[in-house]
């Protein structure tokens, strides 16, 4: 009897055997006809055997993907073609009964002869991962990604047939293997006589033009109505976005069409902080055109990482989770999460965690990002350290261990103990591993778009504000607190504190908070402010170059008021302060912070030899500027630690 012919008779007996026990039925109670049909599926094994591949695949489930056929019904097919579809017929029909029984509770008979040996652990994971138990769910993922020894098929397997929650639990696994997860869909094709930058620039006059920062506006209006010619004309370059300290990028020269770009995703970032246009971001395929975007700008990690910004922003609408992971962005990220490079990883993981409401209850909105852990972990987390960059730092090179730029593209491979990109995320973290690390961007980017907008500036007091919500958002005053801040930084933590003092919803963040640390914070005023305007403007935007003059009022009332609340509070505090002028150019010379004006009044005052760029950067791990943060780190969280 041929194969085909006896696997038509098996489903035939299938079909007319009795329903399916009820859920929670016990094996031994099964019916005579579900008897008789693992009777029929074991002989079926034993009496058909053909020494072909094709055969032994089937057997081993090692398909994934079924190939297409002709449609073509007129079309002549032979007897092997005939065999092949009954076979199919049978397969499904036999895979149909399959999910039946994984639907009813386990018992030892079928566990050990209903289902082979190499293939009992997959399913059984993923049965666990589907359970209504949380617990247990957790523990089918952990258990998947620390496995290491299975055929490649079997992690199709679990691509295939898992989950979202599993899916995203799986990419936030630091083990995990990346067959995991299966290539995005295809991306739909581009309309005829369109772009990828013209499908942009639509998707960003799609919508609404409301409830956006003014000079946002302006710079939408300005990315619609320029053509790539002109604009990269008129800009000459790239105007930074991601707050990484340099005022003016490179060129993109023989490329204007990214620069074009590049301002519309600047704007669309804007965009997908409002939940409603994200919602249209969705719905205009969104999603889609930023994905291949992201794929065709694969060497401009600048383009790379305001792409993954729209991408979090939305992450933060659960209703929008389903159609993240439909188009294939978890994939995306669960690779990123692997790179080497810290921003790229800390991009992805942000994305990641606000995917993730199984083990993650906090919201990282733009401009936060954990830097530790940023994987599922069983270590108890029992404290937070944030870190607040000042104006024209960034979130992760103003915490570079001290270097050139050069030596910071070429070293970044090696070992971290010898050189970092971002000490907080690498010594910072082994060295205090239950502490979760976050460091903290704001907006320094749109006072470099500022200088050619019309609007008026974000001052301290707003940018504090936004600061706070986004930090509370993030679960910032739920666990004990250190706060480390450089240069401007340092004012914002301040105004952050005193204003969370007066809101009884903030209580928690001044109740949490053990100690600061201030990296050359002028608490009484900077000398930039005696310079020239024009020098005055090339570093700082002149709101905040006026708030930081020695004779600013809104300066000495910040220095005077929070002096007394937190002597009120005894807040522990530590300062260290440059003892070596700042290079501005090639020109000049400038000592930003001196050691009277580092002086908060409270705490030991540290003088280092080092320029005001360098004093938030460590040579190396020995050093006494790490050294020292460390122990006063390790100090303030003493008895929270121990707990």
């Amino acid at each position: 009897m041929s194969l085909a012919a006896y696997c038509v008779i098996c489903c035939r007996r299938i079909g007319t055997s009795t329903s399916p026990p009820k859920s929670g039925t016990h094996w031994r109670e099964i019916s005579e006809g579900s008897l008789f049909l693992t009777y029929e599926v074991l002989a079926l094994k034993k009496a058909v055997t053909l020494d072909t591949q094709v055969v032994e695949r089937e057997k081993m489930k090692s398909y994934i993907y079924v190939h297409t056929v002709s449609l073509d019904k007129g079309e002549n097919h032979g007897i092997a073609w005939q065999a092949r579809k009954e076979l199919h017929k049978a397969v499904r029909k036999v895979l149909a009964t399959s999910a039946k029984i994984l639907r009813n509770p386990f018992a030892d008979p079928f566990s050990t002869v209903d289902i082979e040996d190499h293939e009992c652990a997959v399913w059984l994971l993923l049965r666990k991962s589907k359970s209504d138990d949380k617990t247990t769910r957790l523990e089918a993922v952990r258990e998947m990604s620390e496995t290491h020894h299975w055929h490649d098929y079997q992690y199709r397997i679990i691509a295939q047939a898992c989950d979202p929650k599993t899916l995203i639990g799986l990419a936030r696994s630091e083990e995990s293997d990346l067959r995991f997860f299966l290539l995005p869909p295809p991306l739909p094709s581009l309309k005829e006589d369109s772009s990828t930058e013209e499908e942009l620039r639509q998707l960003l006059a799609s919508l609404p033009q409301t409830e956006l920062d003014e000079c946002i506006q302006y710079f939408t209006s300005l990315a619609l109505s320029e053509s790539s010619q002109s604009l990269a004309a008129q800009k000459g370059g790239l105007w930074c976005f991601g707050g990484n300290g340099l005022p003016y990028a490179e060129s993109f020269g023989e490329v204007p069409s990214a620069t074009v770009e590049m301002f519309c995703l600047e704007a669309i970032v804007k965009h997908s902080e409002i939940s409603t246009h994200c919602d249209k971001i969705e719905a205009n395929g969104g999603l889609q055109l930023l994905q291949r975007l992201y794929r065709l700008h694969k060497d401009c990690p600048k383009v790379q990482r305001n792409i993954m910004r729209v991408i979090g922003n939305m992450a933060l609408n659960e209703h929008l989770h389903s159609s993240i992971v439909r188009s294939g962005w978890v994939s995306i990220m669960a690779e990123a999460m692997k790179s080497p490079h810290i921003m790229e990883s800390s991009h992805a993981a942000r994305i990641l965690a606000n995917l993730d409401r199984e083990t993650v209850q906090e919201k990282y909105q733009d401009g936060v990002y954990v830097l530790h852990p940023q994987y599922r972990t069983s270590q108890p987390i029992k404290a937070d350290v944030l870190f607040i960059h000042g104006l024209m730092g960034a979130a992760f090179k103003t915490w570079r261990q001290q270097d050139s730029e050069q030596a910071v593209i070429e070293k970044p491979m090696e070992d971290e103990d010898r050189y970092t990109t971002c000490w907080p995320k690498t010594w910072l973290a082994k060295d205090c591993p239950a502490l979760r690390i976050i460091s903290v961007e704001y907006d320094t980017s749109l006072s470099d778009w500022r200088a050619r907008c019309p609007m008026e500036r974000k001052s301290i007091a707003f940018r504090s504000n936004e600061l706070l919500r986004k930090l509370r958002a993030a679960g910032v005053g739920d666990r004990p607190v250190v706060w480390i801040s450089h240069s401007m930084g340092g004012l914002l933590v301040k105004k952050m504190l005193l204003e969370a003092s007066m809101k009884p919803e903030m209580s928690t963040v001044i109740n949490n908070t053990r100690g600061i640390i201030f990296y050359s914070v002028p608490h009484h005023g900077s000398r930039l402010a005696e310079y020239s305007v024009n020098i005055r403007y090339l570093l700082f935007p002149s709101l905040e170059v006026k708030e930081l003059s020695k004779d600013s009022p809104a300066l000495k009332t910040l220095q005077d008021d929070f002096l007394e609340f937190a002597k009120d509070k005894n807040f522990q505090v530590l300062n260290f302060v440059e003892t070596l002028p700042t290079y501005i150019g090639s020109m000049i010379k400038l000592h930003v912070v001196p050691v009277e004006s580092a002086d908060l009044g409270i705490g030991d005052l540290i003088p280092v030899d080092v320029n005001h760029l360098n004093i938030c950067k460590p040579k190396k791990k020995d050093a006494f500027l790490y050294q020292r943060t460390l122990q006063f780190i390790r100090e303030a969280l003493a008895k929270d630690l121990e707990n």
